[in-house]
């Protein structure tokens, strides 16, 4: 399996088979990385903002 095809399914970009299905206790794993994931993008993109408007 391919990196970009499994980073596709992880964020839910393509559907997975039936048989690749996790548990709920697995969904529920995804989901919380996922807003870590997107949080962290975001304080990324908030720190370049400040750096740039400093210089």
């Amino acid at each position: 399996m391919g990196v970009w095809r499994q980073i596709e399914e992880y964020l839910f970009l393509k559907k997975k088979k039936e048989e690749d299905k996790p548990g709920s206790l697995i969904k529920y794993m995804h989901g919380i990385n996922r807003i870590s994931i997107f949080l962290f993008l975001l304080a990324i993109v908030v720190m370049i903002i400040r750096l740039a408007r400093s210089c």
